[in-house]
């Protein structure tokens, strides 16, 4: 009983995602550079479908994981979003400005610094957003391990920062990753839409009828060349924060959902999208142009576009630094904002289908994340937390 009891306790601690995150990942590396690496890429390449007459979905493994498991992680992000914006962080437009202007620098910085190492190359080029953005767990895993060393409000202000990241993802992959639309799909894809609007407007408190309109929503929009794990988004911001008994539809749906995204459904997405096959590769393929823009755009691009954000707003006078917080501490948040993983590698699977490009993408993407991950706690372990930091820095 006790020992139930202790593992309980393990998967409830903060940095337990991130762990778990980074044993899904060691795995798959392992597994690709070993005998089994054939059988990793033939079961993953393996077809499944799913049809009615001679219409369907049939897609590899790796597709139902990366369109149909990652839907749930946006689900969970949607809720997540909503939630932020209703009732907690994102609800009063100032504690938004400063996470706010840092996300939008730690999105462009790393941007331009992969497209300076990879205009050239059309193809390639089209990958810029691969570096752009932050893996919440990861990062919330780093400074877990670091307990009081990191003051309350910085990490508040990293988590509204990966917040925003991740709306930011969401909207580049709604914008720049749409294919060749199918809009008989689109129109057939309102009707779930407008049925999750009227439950919505009516009062309607059970989750079932709204997950299945979601799902009918997700193969819709499939189908109809958008990217389908929006359906995800859309769906929790159609689920309600309170329903006519007073309860909170949304809230146990999020509460819920966690634990299997967090220690189910990413770790199987790291597992299958993380496994860099190194056979016949050198270090110096780390430094042709895809990886390494990656690498460096998730870096330094991060390092300079969350810093220098935030350093122009609070110099300016338009916002101040978290309570307690140094400088050399938010530069160690702006390292930890460089670990990308998950959502880097899912939109590097948006552009790249052949093993070639798609190893190039998790060497740059691994590399990336790794030395962002083992300088931001490094800064946050030697830092000290000045509690006049934050005044000092202004009346500079």
């Amino acid at each position: 009983m006790k020992a139930l009891l202790r593992i309980e306790k393990l998967f409830q601690h903060e940095a337990a995602g991130g762990i778990v995150l980074m044993l899904a990942t060691v795995l798959a590396f392992l597994t690709a550079n070993s005998s089994l690496s054939t059988l990793y890429t033939n079961v993953l390449d393996t077809k499944f479908s799913v049809l009615l007459g001679d219409d369907g979905l049939s897609k590899p493994l790796i597709l139902w994981i990366n369109d149909g498991l990652m839907a749930v992680f946006f689900l969970l992000v949607g809720l997540e979003l909503k939630r932020e914006v209703v009732e907690g962080r994102l609800k009063k437009p100032a504690n938004v400005v400063l996470p706010g202007v840092a996300a939008l620098g730690g999105m462009l910085a790393p941007a331009l610094i992969f497209l300076a190492f990879n205009w050239s190359d059309a193809a390639n080029a089209k990958a810029w957003a691969i570096p752009t953005a932050t893996d919440i767990a990861f990062a919330v895993g780093v400074v877990a391990l670091l307990g009081t060393r990191v003051p309350a409000g910085l990490k508040i202000f990293l988590l509204t920062l990966a917040i925003l990241d991740d709306l930011g993802a969401i909207l580049v992959i709604a914008i720049f990753y749409t294919e060749h639309l199918k809009t008989h799909y689109l129109l057939l894809a309102l009707i779930p839409l407008a049925l999750m609007l009227l439950r919505n407007l009516t009062g309607g408190h059970r989750l079932a009828p709204t997950l299945l309109l979601g799902a009918v929503l997700w193969v819709l929009v499939l189908k109809s060349g958008v990217h389908a794990t929006l359906a995800g988004v859309v769906t929790a911001f159609f689920i309600p924060l309170k329903d006519r008994y007073g309860k909170s539809p949304a809230h146990s749906l999020e509460h819920a959902l966690h634990p299997y995204v967090m220690f189910l459904i990413v770790p199987i997405f790291a597992y299958a999208n993380a496994g860099v096959n190194l056979s016949g590769m050198g270090i110096g393929d780390l430094f042709q142009p895809l990886p390494l823009g990656i690498a460096l755009g998730l870096v330094l691009g991060k390092q300079l576009g969350v810093f220098g954000a935030t350093w122009a707003m609070v110099k300016l006078g338009v916002a101040r630094l978290p309570a307690a917080t140094s400088w050399v501490q938010l530069y160690g948040i702006a390292c930890l904002a460089g670990i990308g993983f998950t959502m880097s590698l899912f939109i590097g699977s948006l552009n790249f289908e052949t093993d070639d490009k798609m190893n190039a993408v998790r060497m740059g993407v691994l590399a990336g994340s790794l030395i962002s991950a083992v300088l931001g706690y490094a800064v946050l372990r030697l830092a000290r937390t000045d509690p006049n930091a934050a005044d000092e820095e202004e009346d500079a």
